[in-house]
C-alpha cells in the first residue's frame, strides 16, 4: 500500500495501517478490508445503516463479507476496462460454466482475486469502453493523464470524530479551478426516467455529497462537483452523463449526516439493532389502501 501524490497536495507517509487523513492507493480488497484502526465508515455502509436496511445488516456484512455476484462481477469488469485499473480480467473459453473443470477454472480465477468472464462478456465490456472513449463528455472526463483511478480518501468527520472514507472512480488532478469528479454507473437503462429512479433506489443521492466532502477534507478544494456517467450494458451501449440538482444532494447530505450519527452511537455502545424489538404495527401499502378504499 503506498500514498499517492497529487499535484499540490502533501501526501503523508505510506504505512501498513491508515492513521492520518490523506489519499491512499491501495487494493479494492485492502479498502473494503477498512485499515484504519477501529474501524471507518464508506459511503456504501452510511447507505446500509439506513432504511430500508438496519445497523444489523451493516454490522454484519462488515464482519462477514459479502458473497461474489455475478453482476458485480460485470461491473467491476467494465469499471477495470474503462478506467484502466481493477482485478484482473480472464477470459473463459466456454459460454456454459456447468462441467466440473469449466467450474474449477472459474472457482480458481476468483481464488486469485481476478474476474471470469464469458466470451460474450470479455467482448461486451471492451465494446462499452470503446463508446466511452468516443462519447464528445465521457472520453474528456476519464482522459488518460488528467487524474488517478480509484484512489483511496479517508478523513476524520469534524461532527463526530468519525473516520470516513470513498473510493472514487477517477480523481482529477487539481487544476486550481472546479474539480469535476466523475463516477462510472453501468445500467440496463440511461434514460431519464429510470436514471432518476437508480439514484433515489441506490443512494447515489447520498454518494454525490459523501464524495464531495472527502474531496474537499482531503485535498482542499472548495469547489468539486460530481457527475454520473450512466452507460448501458446492451448495444449500442448508450451514455448518459447526469448533475444531481440542490435538493437532490441536500436530501443525500441530511440521510448522510443520520448515518453519521447512527454509527457513532453503535459504535460507542457496541450495539448494532435491527429492524425492530417490539411488536411493530404494519399497514398496507399506500397504493394498495386506496384500492381497497375504492372497492
Amino acid at each position: 500500500m503506498t500514498i499517492t501524490e497529487l499535484p499540490g497536495h502533501f501526501a503523508p507517509a505510506a504505512g501498513p495501517i491508515v492513521d492520518r487523513p490523506g489519499v491512499y492507493e491501495m487494493s479494492n480488497a485492502q479498502y473494503h478490508a477498512d485499515p484504519v484502526p477501529g474501524g471507518s465508515l464508506s459511503s456504501t455502509g452510511a447507505r446500509r445503516l439506513l432504511a430500508p436496511s438496519c445497523p444489523a445488516l451493516f454490522q454484519h456484512e462488515r464482519t462477514h463479507g459479502q458473497k461474489p455476484r455475478r453482476v458485480f462481477d460485470f461491473g467491476s469488469a467494465a469499471h477495470m476496462v474503462v478506467l484502466g485499473a481493477g482485478p484482473e480480467l480472464v477470459r473463459i473459453d466456454a459460454d456454459e460454466w456447468r462441467t466440473s473443470a469449466v467450474k474449477a477454472e472459474v472457482a480458481d480465477v476468483r481464488e486469485r482475486g481476478a474476474i471470469p468472464l464469458r466470451p460474450a462478456e470479455w467482448d461486451q465490456v471492451h465494446a462499452m469502453a470503446a463508446a466511452i472513449r468516443q462519447h464528445p463528455v465521457a472520453s474528456r472526463l476519464f482522459a488518460p493523464g488528467s487524474g488517478m483511478p480509484e484512489q483511496s480518501l479517508f478523513w476524520v468527520d469534524q461532527a463526530t470524530g468519525v473516520w470516513r472514507r470513498c473510493r472514487p472512480d477517477w480523481l482529477p488532478y487539481p487544476t486550481g479551478g472546479r474539480l469535476i469528479v466523475p463516477d462510472y454507473k453501468t445500467c440496463a437503462s440511461a434514460d431519464p426516467r429510470s436514471i432518476e429512479r437508480a439514484v433515489y433506489d441506490h443512494g447515489y443521492y447520498q454518494q454525490d455529497p459523501w464524495y464531495v466532502d472527502g474531496i474537499r477534507a482531503v485535498l482542499g478544494v472548495e469547489d468539486v462537483v460530481m457527475v454520473f456517467v450512466f452507460q448501458e450494458k446492451t448495444a449500442p451501449y448508450l451514455i448518459h452523463v447526469v448533475q444531481l440538482d440542490p435538493v437532490a444532494i441536500r436530501a443525500g447530505r441530511r440521510r448522510n449526516r443520520e448515518a453519521l450519527s447512527i454509527y457513532q452511537a453503535c459504535t460507542a455502545s457496541g450495539q448494532w439493532p435491527g429492524y425492530s424489538d417490539r411488536v411493530e404495527i404494519v399497514s398496507l401499502p399506500a397504493w394498495a389502501e386506496k384500492q381497497e378504499n375504492q372497492q
